[in-house]
């Protein structure tokens, strides 16, 4: 086999290729070290793992249909919060049977007259 490249192209007076001695392994390796000692040197040189690791996750905030509504509101907000939070959001807005833009308003105005009460 010859040290030039093959070409993309497929040419007819280039050599083909010999591609006979790639396969997929059909075993475990015999010249592979134990696991055990993998393990021992990676310890022993600090190496951190990739595996994952338990991680208690806050609870998703639960799927809900779209809402779609013509209110005039045209500025979005997005904001941060806890899954708990933004259920009770929701929550209040669907016992209201408002939409979500007049919760937060209802919610900002309360906020005001509370701190005016406060001073």
């Amino acid at each position: 086999m010859s040290k030039t490249r093959a070409s993309i192209f497929g040419s007819d007076d280039t050599e083909v290729l010999d591609v006979t001695s790639f396969a997929p392994k059909t075993g475990a390796d015999d010249k592979a070290p134990p696991a055990e000692q993998v393990r021992a040197v990676a310890h022993a040189a600090n190496f951190k793992s990739r595996e994952p690791t338990a991680v208690k996750a806050e609870p998703k905030a639960s799927k809900r249909s779209p809402r779609r509504y013509r209110t005039g509101r045209n500025v979005q907000l997005s904001v941060k919060a806890l899954a708990v939070t933004v259920d009770e959001f929701y929550a209040i807005t669907d016992q209201q049977r408002w939409v979500l833009g007049y919760t937060l308003q209802r919610a900002i105005e309360a906020l005001q007259r509370e701190l005016k009460q406060s001073k």
